[in-house]
C-alpha cells in the first residue's frame, strides 16, 4: 500500500482524512506537533480503522527534523499538507505567528523533496477569493487582496506551490480550496476538537447547546444578505476528507491539467449563519441561546463555490447535506460529554 504523509493528521480535517485514506487502501503516516490537537485522537482513529496509525510528533518549522524525516522515509509517495495555523480572527491579532508557521512548514517540506518525486495535496481555502465579484465563485475567479493574514498565507502558499511546480520536474501538486468544514465522523469517535474557546461556528453551537458555554455570539446580522447574516458554503468533513483521497488518486494517475492545479471543494450551496443555527435546532431538538454581536474583523459577507470542476475533473462530489452535518456534530458533542478528550 502506498504511504501518504498527513501533516496535521491529528487535527480536525487531518484525522478524518487519515480514516478515508486507510479505507481507500493507503497507509497514512502522521506528523503533528499537537499545538492544536490531542494525541488521544490516535486511539480514536484506531477504534475506527482497527490499527493505530504511525505517528511522529515534531514541528515542521524545524528544518533539520523535517529533512531528516523525509530522508529516512523514502517510501512516502504523497503528502497531504494540513499543518498550519488556521483561525481568521486570531491571524488578525497575531499575523507573525501565521506567517511563520504556515510558510516555514511548507517550504521545509518542499525543500526536503527538491531531489525526490512527490505528489503533494495542499490544504488551501476559499479565503483566497476574498469577497467574490460573482457567486458561485469558480476556480478562475481573480484572487483578491486577502481580508486576513490567514487568507494571505493561503494565497502566497499557492503562489509558492505554482512556481515550484513550474521550476522543478519532481513536484505534482493540487491545491484544494475548501469552504467551511463542519460535522463529524458517523461513528462519533472523531470530530472538531477546539482547544480553548472555539474559533469556528459549529463547535460554539454544539458547546452552547450542551451547556459548556452560556451563549453563542453571532458576529453581525446587518450584512447585505437575505436575512442579514453571513452566508457560507458548509461542507461535511467526511466529504472533504474524501476529496483529498481523490486528489492523491488523480496525481497518481497523472493530472491532465499539468503539474499544478486547483479545485474548489464545497457543496455549491450557501447557507446563512442563521439557517445553520435553525438546521441545528431542528435535528437536535434544542433551542440555542444566541445573541448578535458586532461584526468580526476579517469576515467576508458571502461566499459559496462552483464545484463543477471538482465533479468533472477530480471525480468528487459532496454527498452529505446540512442536516447530516449538524446531527453528526451533535452526536460528537454528546460523545465528548461522556468521554472527554483533552
Amino acid at each position: 500500500m502506498s504511504k501518504i504523509l498527513v501533516t496535521g493528521g491529528t487535527g480536525y480535517i487531518g484525522s478524518h482524512t487519515v480514516v478515508e485514506l486507510y479505507k481507500a487502501g493507503y497507509t497514512p503516516v502522521i506528523i503533528d506537533n499537537l499545538s492544536n490537537s490531542s494525541s488521544k485522537i490516535l486511539a480514536q482513529i484506531e477504534k475506527i480503522i482497527g490499527v493505530k496509525p504511525e505517528f511522529h510528533q515534531f514541528d515542521l518549522c524545524d528544518t533539520e527534523q523535517t529533512t531528516a524525516f523525509i530522508n529516512n522515509n523514502p517510501d512516502i509517495s504523497g503528502i497531504i499538507h494540513f499543518a498550519a495555523s488556521k483561525a481568521v480572527g486570531e491571524s488578525v491579532q497575531k499575523p507573525l505567528k501565521y506567517y511563520h508557521n504556515n510558510f516555514f512548514s511548507l517550504i521545509n517540506l518542499l525543500e526536503a523533496y527538491q531531489e525526490k518525486k512527490i505528489n503533494f495535496v495542499f490544504s488551501s481555502s476559499c479565503t483566497v477569493y476574498g469577497e467574490p465579484d460573482a457567486l458561485p465563485v469558480t476556480e478562475s475567479a481573480p484572487v483578491k487582496r486577502a481580508s486576513s493574514p490567514y487568507g494571505n498565507t493561503k494565497q502566497i502558499a499557492e503562489e509558492i506551490l505554482a512556481e515550484s511546480a513550474a521550476a522543478y520536474d519532481n513536484y505534482n501538486i493540487i491545491a484544494l480550496r475548501y469552504f467551511n468544514p463542519v460535522g463529524a465522523h458517523e461513528s462519533a469517535l472523531i470530530g472538531e476538537l477546539p482547544l480553548g474557546v472555539p474559533q469556528n461556528l459549529l463547535p460554539f453551537i454544539t458547546q452552547t447547546a450542551i451547556g459548556k458555554r452560556e451563549k453563542l455570539t453571532v458576529f453581525g446580522n446587518d450584512f447585505d444578505t437575505p436575512d442579514g447574516y453571513c452566508i457560507r458554503d458548509f461542507i461535511h468533513v467526511v466529504d472533504l476528507a474524501k476529496a483529498h483521497v481523490a486528489a492523491i488518486q488523480l496525481l497518481e494517475k497523472g493530472n491532465p491539467n499539468g503539474k499544478y492545479d486547483v479545485f474548489n471543494v464545497g457543496t455549491g450551496k450557501g447557507y446563512s449563519v442563521l439557517e445553520a443555527i435553525k438546521a441545528f435546532e431542528k435535528v437536535s431538538g434544542k433551542t440555542l441561546n444566541y445573541e448578535v454581536g458586532p461584526r468580526r474583523e476579517g469576515d467576508i459577507v458571502k461566499v459559496y463555490g462552483d464545484v463543477t470542476k471538482s465533479s468533472s475533473e477530480l471525480g468528487w462530489k459532496a454527498q452529505l447535506g446540512i442536516e447530516e452535518m449538524m446531527s453528526s456534530a451533535w452526536k460528537w458533542e454528546n460523545y465528548l460529554k461522556e468521554n472527554p478528550i483533552e
